[in-house]
């Protein structure tokens, strides 16, 4: 009997993957609207765009603007960076998650997957730095709606074929082309196989240190299970314990710190610097160090049932800082992935594009589905306000330069009475917060079956 039932869960989980798949993948996808005469910003750097003349020969440089209009100036150096930030996405097909028959993260993921973006972002700052690009960039292929259109379609057709004859279809990865050119120098082939390693760390697999297995895994302490909703303050938990219990000798040179009740601990972040046995990794370029960097996670609500205007300035400073990793968080039933900004418009990586199974295990696995090349946008007055902010520290002094450039940030003015967040000297402790852990883990669960309540989470589709 109870073979049966497990017969037909994974049988029901094969036909729901198989309508996620063509659900988050039969998108159009048109192109994002850029101003030619507003400022980028993605993630403390600023970029500019400017208007060519028609005699001004073009180039693969050139982009959308909200006017028609071919613009130039930094467009190639933003599409570089901002491509070259990791992107994870949903996938199907990958090993069972713990407890279930679930085979993809379709249709409940997006949020652990905005956090595993963040995340990816501080490691990326920690092991390559800010200015790191993605040498394959520009030649990523855009995500061109009937190009998916037509591989959803003949991926559906392929899963349910597999699932009446009992099958489970087998995803045929594209073999990666021999790059041209002359021989690397060492420094940019070992920045190459970070780039590789920190992608491989979030695989879909149960050995992936920080993949959506292991995170979910995690999430049980919660009372959280596989196919669940989680919330961005849930999520900088997840990710906190995951980096913390992470047996690889690269991450113990960096730690997570997550603010309790929009308070930051000045003397806990510090504590937090400390270096764990084993000592840190040796950074490309860099003598080994005697302190752990830190990813500073702030769960914040920037208002009640819609966000406050009156914080559109705070997150925009947030996001011209070029320590900052970024946002969890997006608009109410989907989580997005906030790097930036122009004028009153967000920008963002979206985490709702089913994609295949990818094994990260070789040593030669195909890195073009874990970077985006099409921004997208959505109006600030859109974003959900519950959300999660990120900073990378690399040393105290860091850290103290941040709390020092943040407080000018956090204010109060005229209009936004309290601050976002806050700076604290000291440790929690000594405000009586150090409570009984198992209350004090995921501070902004409620009761979502009460009238009106309004949790610190997305509820997703």
């Amino acid at each position: 009997m109870e073979k049966g039932n497990d017969e037909v869960d994974k049988l029901k989980s094969r036909f729901v993957s198989a309508w996620h798949n063509v659900k988050y993948s039969w998108v159009l996808k048109s192109k994002t609207s850029f101003s030619r005469n507003s400022p980028v910003f993605v993630l403390g750097k600023c970029y500019h765009f400017k208007v060519e003349d028609e005699e001004t020969p073009t180039d693969n440089s050139s982009f959308e603007s909200a006017d028609d209009e071919i613009v130039m100036g930094n467009v190639e150096a933003f599409r570089k960076d901002f491509a070259s930030r990791v992107w994870l996405t949903y996938r199907e097909d990958f090993p069972a998650l713990l407890d279930s028959a679930l085979t993809s993260d379709c249709g409940w993921g997006c949020t652990l997957r905005a956090g595993q973006m963040m995340l990816a972002q501080g490691l990326i700052n920690h092991f390559l730095g800010r200015d790191w690009t993605w040498s394959e960039t520009l030649s990523l292929q855009p995500l061109d709606s009937e190009t998916w259109t037509s591989t959803a379609a003949r991926k559906l057709v392929a899963s349910l074929e597999a699932t009446l004859q009992g099958d489970r279809p087998v995803a045929r990865l594209p073999v990666p082309q021999p790059q041209g050119g002359g021989a690397e120098e060492a420094d940019t082939h070992l920045r190459e196989v970070y780039h590789r390693t920190v992608v491989s760390w979030f695989g879909d697999g149960p050995s992936a240190q920080l993949g959506m297995h292991r995170l979910v895994e995690l999430g049980r302490t919660s009372g959280k299970r596989a196919g669940d909703w989680y919330g961005p303050a849930v999520v900088a938990h997840i990710i906190r314990r995951a980096v913390e219990e992470a047996t690889e000798s690269d991450l113990t040179g960096i730690s997570v710190y997550v603010a309790q009740d929009c308070t930051v601990y000045s003397a806990d972040v510090i504590d937090s610097h400390a270096p764990r046995p084993g000592g840190p990794p040796k950074l490309p370029g860099e003598a080994l160090m005697d302190t752990r960097a830190v990813i500073i996670l702030i769960p914040i609500r920037l208002g009640g049932e819609k966000i406050n205007p009156d914080y559109f300035n705070f997150v925009k400073g947030i996001l011209s800082l070029d320590y900052c990793i970024g946002i969890i968080g997006g608009k109410p039933k989907q989580a997005y992935y906030f790097v930036g900004f122009q004028d009153d418009s967000l920008i963002y990586m979206d985490p709702h594009y089913c994609q295949s199974f990818v094994d990260v295990s070789t040593s030669d696995f195909p890195l073009q589905s874990y970077h985006c090349p099409s921004p997208k946008k959505m109006p600030f007055n859109k974003m959900d306000p519950s959300c999660t902010i990120g900073f990378y520290s690399r040393t105290v002094e860091d850290y103290n330069r941040i709390s020092t450039e943040l407080a000018k940030i956090l204010k109060p003015s005229a209009k936004e009475k309290y601050p976002a967040f806050t700076f604290v000297n000291g440790h929690g402790r000594d405000y009586e917060l150090a409570g009984p852990m198992e209350k004090r883990e995921w501070p902004f669960i409620r009761d979502s079956r009460r009238l009106g309540a309004t949790a610190g989470d997305f509820v997703l589709l």
